[in-house]
């Protein structure tokens, strides 16, 4: 027989218990609550981690539980490549529940590659967009004014021709600026550089191109030419405006490149100073010379920067409804404000008030965009980009000290992951480019700093030799040479300089020196003052403090460095070198 109100007294009691264990727990921290983790592209990491901040402040909740947003940066194509094999946590990271690269364009190509390989698709519903910025291609105002902006226009046929006129600059009363230099990102990886590369079909065919104009000579005869006027590639914008910067404080910007394809919201962040897009700059110094943004005539292609919530096996259904919360927040007018102040457009387009002549920018432009074309035809185009692309020259410059010999997390010793890096390159190229090795301390007496193991020469008869000479590598109980080694390395590639080519040093080395020359400011302003213009790329294997002097020794030569401290982020690592060929 129960007794009246005992019941009502005890449901009272444990509801009671139950909430103050649940605030007990969220107190604790965030493992009891519902993890959203969302994979972002670059342009807009930074921004997307600190409105996740301040919306996890607010004690978002699905139900009963705590909601916890956390924003990683991966490159959209790194992303694409990622979740096309499913996301491997070890290697890629913590699998997103929203994945929000900068372009609708990825999303096509996943689904193309997921349908290829049999596996069902990650998006089940159409994506919504959070912010635009259409692809502009990007020049120093003298540069850009002396081509007639903002009153006239340039596109991908305008770009051929400046590239294949040696005398470009010199016949509108600048001889000083060099040849024409164009900068574009790798399309493999970047979304500018893949619009970049759509774009430059589109003007070939002078319309939506189809699979047959991919094999088309008058077709791929002109995106090639548009690639040979490349500098050298990158795994992102920034790359690019960083070494800008740098050269345009040194007085020498406009003989570093000529044009840059990038998203709009790049040419503000420049112009103010911002080359990373960073949220809190620490060096907020414009530049002396502001790039002003063309918007291809042909079309131009938007990044539309979608937040697309995954239909995947590791996605539950409280993340599915945190997700659409968050994006509901994400779509709110004090977050779009938010974007808006950050250079972007809104998500319908609508430009905000940093869109302005001010700021290298044009309100009233595009007034042309394509939508982009199916995933099987953007697979196609980055598959034919491969056969197109600029050659290169390549020397690899191999540290085998007793500096290598170190383990990182995960048990490779640094040389270990040298190797991985050195054979990633191998595969990577094209039998067309020519590739050396050097590896150093020398093991031989020749009173050189490092050891040619293997001259330069095409890759396509050699690869399985060199890879095996690379495998075989072992450290060595020598000091690191490293800037003699460097300043000779920059030298030999000088020497077979060939124009129609990259010519670059890819340096994998633990950052250590311990040798006699330690001239490190010399050999910096020697990088600065090439006659031809040797980039240094490398994967720095110590400490962020070893790094340094790697950093500056690819900032003074236009080049990258990319650290490698942890066996896990390798891969990434590994793609973003080899973004730059």
């Amino acid at each position: 027989m129960k007794v009246p109100g005992v019941t009502n007294s005890r449901a009272l009691a444990i509801t009671l218990a139950f909430a103050i264990a649940m605030d007990a727990l969220i107190a604790v921290g965030y493992s009891w609550c519902v993890p959203l983790v969302v994979a972002s592209s670059q342009e807009k990491s930074a921004l997307f981690a600190e409105i996740a901040r301040d919306y996890n402040a607010s004690s978002p909740r699905v139900g009963l539980r705590c909601v916890h947003v956390s924003v990683n940066l991966v490159r959209s194509g790194d992303a694409e490549d990622a979740l096309a094999r499913d996301w491997d946590r070890a290697s890629d990271g913590p699998r997103p529940v929203v994945w929000s690269p900068a372009a609708k364009s990825w999303l096509l190509l996943l689904q193309q590659h997921r349908a290829e390989r049999h596996l069902s698709s990650l998006i089940s519903t159409t994506p919504t967009s959070l912010a635009n910025s259409p692809l502009v291609v990007a020049m120093p105002r003298p540069m850009a004014e002396a081509l007639g902006w903002p009153d006239q226009n340039v596109g991908f046929s305008d770009l051929i021709s400046l590239a294949g006129d040696a005398e470009a600059w010199s016949r509108r009363g600048h001889a000083e600026w060099g040849p024409f230099r164009l900068g574009k990102t790798n399309p493999m990886s970047s979304t500018s550089g893949l619009h970049a590369l759509m774009g430059t079909y589109f003007a070939a065919v002078n319309a939506p191109p189809v699979e047959a104009d991919l094999s088309n000579p008058k077709v791929t005869a002109f995106v090639q030419d548009v690639e040979y006027a490349v500098v050298h590639y990158g795994d992102s914008v920034a790359t690019f405006l960083v070494n800008l910067l740098e050269a345009d404080r040194r007085g020498v910007g406009l003989t570093y490149v000529s044009a840059i394809a990038m998203e709009e919201k790049q040419v503000i962040d420049y112009n103010n100073g911002n080359p990373r897009s960073l949220l809190d700059n620490p060096n907020p110094l414009p530049p002396r010379t502001q790039l002003l943004a063309f918007y291809p005539e042909e079309g131009t292609f938007i990044a539309d920067h979608p937040y697309a919530i995954l239909d995947a096996p590791w996605v539950d259904t409280l993340q599915r409804e945190a997700a659409q919360a968050f994006l509901g927040h994400l779509l709110s007018p004090p977050v779009q404000l938010r974007f808006a102040n950050a250079g972007f457009r809104s998500y319908d387009g609508t430009p905000g008030a940093l869109i302005n002549r001010d700021n290298g920018v044009l309100p009233d432009q595009p007034r042309l965009t394509q939508p982009p074309p199916s995933g099987r035809l953007i697979e196609g185009m980055q598959r034919s980009w491969n056969a197109l692309r600029k050659r290169a020259d390549v020397l690899l410059v191999i540290d085998v000290s007793a500096a290598m010999g170190g383990q990182l997390p995960g048990r490779a010793t640094k040389l270990d992951l040298a190797k991985q890096a050195a054979a990633a390159a191998l595969e990577y190229l094209s039998g067309e480019d020519q590739v050396a090795i050097w590896i150093y301390p020398s093991r031989v007496a020749s009173g050189r700093s490092y050891e040619e193991i293997a001259p330069l020469g095409p890759l396509a008869s050699r690869r399985e030799t060199l890879g095996s000479l690379i495998e075989g590598l072992s450290t060595s109980s020598g000091d690191p040479p490293l800037y003699m080694t460097t300043r000779a390395a920059v030298a030999s590639v000088a020497g077979t300089f060939d124009r129609k080519r990259i010519n670059a040093v890819v340096l994998l080395a633990s950052g250590q020196n311990n040798d006699r020359d330690a001239n490190l400011q010399g050999l910096l302003r020697e990088l600065q003052n090439q006659e031809v213009p040797v980039r240094v790329f490398g994967v720095a294997y110590g400490t962020q403090e070893e790094a340094v002097a790697m950093q500056l020794i690819a900032e003074a030569s236009h080049g990258a460095t990319y650290e490698a401290s942890d066996a896990t982020t390798i891969r990434r690592v590994i793609s973003g070198l080899l973004s730059n060929f």
